[in-house]
């Protein structure tokens, strides 16, 4: 089964080199489940011809919000909607989540509680969930189709499903301490208060269920869709 990767942004390049970047992160997160891979730079505008391209989409994280103004915003969700109306699965994943809550007639807003990083407890379809995150944004209104399947009472809409169409979620499963770490470096200070800084590298050690998010994921992808 080919995944299409659509990354909608990149790692910090002083992370990249040791951390590798986004699209790589996903592959070792899915690999032992059958996939392949072919990655699409959205953020520099290089688009699939077609949603046929792929079996699946995953859409990435991004330094960037859904509601900001680049020349790829929009036809990204157009894309979305064309792969929806196709039935060809999609996983959203931190601004994928949102870029796709918001195509499909979400609203999607910087959320007044202010930032979440590191490591989240969550309820994942009735059992607790512990994954990093690294967010500001939130859906905020989802749409008609979508249904809530994991919250937490920071982010009420964390986890998203789209009958057998979309898989969504607002951590990141792709995110292990080390790069938690090297975020906390890079880009959080100035941004992030310190105190969340703080906590979220106290807690790095603190284990995570990245795995069991990869195995929901690729369960998702492997559906046996009419």
């Amino acid at each position: 089964m080919k995944i299409g990767i659509l990354a909608t942004g990149h790692a910090p390049d002083s992370l990249k080199t040791e951390l590798g970047d986004y699209p790589a992160m996903f592959a070792t997160l899915l690999d032992g489940h059958g996939f392949e891979f072919e990655t699409w730079d959205i953020e520099n505008q290089q688009f699939p011809r077609t949603v046929a391209q792929a079996d699946g989409w995953l859409i990435t994280g991004s330094r960037h919000g859904v509601y900001e103004n680049h020349p790829w915003i929009a036809p990204l969700q157009t894309f979305v909607r064309h792969a929806y109306d196709a039935h060809i699965p999609m996983v959203g994943v931190c601004f994928g989540h949102q870029i796709i809550a918001q195509a499909l007639g979400g609203t999607v807003a910087k959320f007044d509680g202010g930032w979440n990083i590191g490591h989240t407890e969550y309820e994942f379809e009735g059992a607790p969930l512990a994954l990093n995150a690294w967010h500001q944004d939130q859906v905020i209104q989802i749409p008609d189709d979508a249904r809530v399947i994991g919250r937490n009472a920071f982010c009420e809409n964390a986890f998203l499903v789209y009958g057998d169409r979309a898989f969504t979620l607002q951590a990141h499963p792709e995110f292990e301490a080390n790069f938690i770490e090297g975020l906390a470096r890079t880009r959080a200070p100035g941004v992030v208060p310190p105190d969340l800084i703080a906590a979220a590298c106290d807690a790095l050690d603190t284990p995570i269920q990245n795995h069991a998010i990869a195995q929901r994921m690729a369960q998702f992808f492997q559906l046996k869709r009419p």
